[in-house]
C-alpha cells in the first residue's frame, strides 16, 4: 500500500541572505490564509526569529527542515503529516539557494520541491532576469517554479523587471519596497513577532500588494512519501519541566518541546523576567533569547534568583543554552557598557559585542550520544570553570563550543536540536 500524500509545495530561496525571504514567505502565507487554505511553513536550517513570524502569518507552528540537523528521515516525516493537513506548504530557505552544505537547493531537490527565487529588484532592470536564469540552470535537476522580485520601486518597475524574464521563468509577482512591509530587524536578526504591535498590518499588506502583482495561483502538487513508523520511550514519563518563556528567553525549537512532550514530560512555562518564584517542578530548560535587552528587570528579580539557586542547590537538573547560559554567569555587559549582576551559577562574566562573534553548526557526545545544534550569538564570554567537552563543525569551521557542566547543570553557546538525540536530551533533564 502506498501511503504517499499529495500537497502543492514551494521552497523560496534567494541568491543571498537579506534578499527577503521571510517578508515574501510569510506575504505568501498570509495571502493564502486569507483565501481560506490552511497552510504549513517550514524553515530551512537553525533559526528562531523567522519562525515567529511565519508562525503569525501562516497560523500554525512552524518547524526547520535541515537534512543535517533535522535528519532526512524527521524532514520526511514532518512534510509528509504536513501534507495530510494542509493545503500548501511553504518552506523558506537559508542564506543563497546554493550556499552551505547541505544547502536549500539540495533540500528541494531531495524531496522534489519547486524552487520560487526572490530576488531584490531594488536597483536593477534586465540583470533581474540574468540572475533568475542562472539560479534556475545552475543544477540541471533542481526543480525550478519561478521568480518573484522584492523592494521595486513601482509598478512599472515591477512590469520591467517581469517582462525581461525569458519565457520559461513564471513570474510570481512583487513586493514594493515600502516601510509599512518591511520586517524590522536587530542583531541577532528579525525582532520578535511578539514585540512588533503592528505585525499582523504589515503582514496583511504585503498579501495584498502580492495579490494586486500577479495571479496567485497554487503550485503543482509535491508526492511526499510516508516515512517509517516512529516509537519514543516513556523516558521522561512524569518529570515536570520548567521552560522560561518571555522576551529575555524564547529561542527554541518546536520541535525540542514537542520531544519533551512525547517522552512523557509536562512542560511548565514561566517568566524570569516576570515571576517572583517557580512553579513547581524537577528540571529546568533555559532556552536562549535575548538577556542582554532585558538586564536591569533580570537583575533585579531577586526573588527568582533565589529560586534558580535553591533548585541547583537541591540537586535538580538545569539545561541551558546560549542566552539561558548567560543568565546562569555572575554579570552580564551589554554594549553601552551596563551590568546586570545574574545568578552566579557559573563562575565568569560576558560581554556584548558589536559584531558576530560566533556562526556554526556543532554537535557534542553526551552520554553516550552525538547531539546535534547550532551557534549563534554576539557574545563573548569568561568562564574559570574547565569545560567537559567542545562540540565539533561539521563544515570544517574552527568553531569549538564549549560545554559545562556543574552538578545536574548543563550548558553551553549551543542551541541543542534534542530529537537528534532523545536518550541524551532526557538524561540531561531527567532527575
Amino acid at each position: 500500500m502506498n501511503d504517499a500524500r499529495r500537497c502543492p509545495a514551494l521552497l523560496i530561496a534567494a541568491p543571498a541572505s537579506g534578499q527577503g525571504k521571510t517578508t515574501v514567505t510569510a506575504a505568501l502565507a498570509r495571502h493564502f490564509v486569507g483565501q481560506g487554505l490552511r497552510v504549513r511553513v517550514f524553515k530551512c536550517g537553525p533559526d528562531f526569529l523567522d519562525p515567529m513570524i511565519l508562525a503569525r502569518a501562516s497560523g500554525a507552528p512552524v518547524d526547520s527542515l535541515d537534512l543535517w540537523l533535522v535528519g532526512e528521515e524527521e524532514c520526511r516525516r514532518r512534510l509528509w503529516q504536513a501534507a495530510g493537513e494542509a493545503e500548501l506548504i511553504l518552506i523558506e530557505g537559508v542564506m543563497g539557494l546554493f550556499d552551505g552544505t547541505p544547502s536549500a537547493a539540495e533540500l528541494a531537490r531531495r524531496f522534489g520541491v519547486p524552487v520560487l527565487a526572490v530576488i531584490d529588484g531594488a536597483a536593477m532592470a534586465q540583470t533581474f532576469a540574468a540572475i533568475a536564469h542562472g539560479l534556475a540552470s545552475y543544477q540541471s535537476d533542481l526543480p525550478f517554479a519561478g521568480v518573484l522580485a522584492n523592494r521595486v520601486g513601482s509598478a512599472r518597475h515591477g512590469e520591467i523587471l517581469r517582462d525581461c524574464l525569458p519565457a520559461h521563468l513564471a513570474w510570481y509577482g512583487a513586493l514594493p519596497r515600502e516601510a509599512a512591509i518591511e520586517l524590522p530587524r536587530r542583531h541577532l536578526g528579525l525582532v520578535q513577532a511578539e514585540e512588533l504591535a503592528d505585525l499582523d498590518l504589515r503582514l496583511d499588506a504585503a498579501g495584498a500588494a502580492l495579490a494586486r502583482s500577479a495571479e496567485l495561483g497554487l503550485p503543482p502538487a509535491v508526492e511526499f512519501q510516508a516515512p517509517p513508523p516512529e516509537v519514543r520511550s516513556p523516558l521522561l514519563q512524569g518529570v515536570r519541566i520548567g521552560v522560561a518563556r518571555d522576551a529575555a528567553f524564547a529561542f527554541v525549537y518546536p520541535a525540542n518541546l514537542d520531544l519533551l512532550r512525547a517522552l512523557g514530560a509536562e512542560l511548565v512555562f514561566f517568566s524570569p523576567l516576570d515571576d517572583r518564584q517557580l512553579p513547581n517542578v524537577d528540571s529546568l530548560y533555559l532556552p536562549g533569547g535575548y538577556p542582554e535587552l532585558h538586564l536591569e528587570r533580570l537583575a533585579a528579580n531577586l526573588p527568582m534568583q533565589v529560586a534558580i539557586r535553591a533548585h541547583h542547590a537541591a540537586g535538580k537538573p538545569i539545561l541551558a543554552e546560549c542566552g539561558g547560559m548567560l543568565y546562569l554567569l555572575d554579570a552580564l555587559t551589554d554594549l553601552d557598557g551596563r551590568r546586570g549582576a545574574m545568578l552566579g551559577l557559573l563562575p565568569g562574566e560576558a560581554q556584548m559585542q558589536p559584531k558576530l562573534v560566533s556562526l556554526a553548526m556543532q554537535e557534542i557526545e553526551l552520554d553516550g550520544e552525538l547531539i546535534r545544534g547550532h551557534s549563534y550569538h554576539h557574545s563573548s564570554m569568561a568562564c574559570a570553570m574547565e569545560p567537559i567537552a567542545h562540540g565539533e563543525c561539521p563544515n570544517h569551521r574552527r568553531v569549538r563550543e564549549p560545554l559545562y557542566r556543574s552538578g545536574r547543570l548543563t550548558a553551553s553557546y549551543i542551541h541543542f536540536y534534542l530529537p537528534s538525540a532523545p536518550r541524551a536530551a532526557a538524561a540531561l533533564l531527567r532527575p
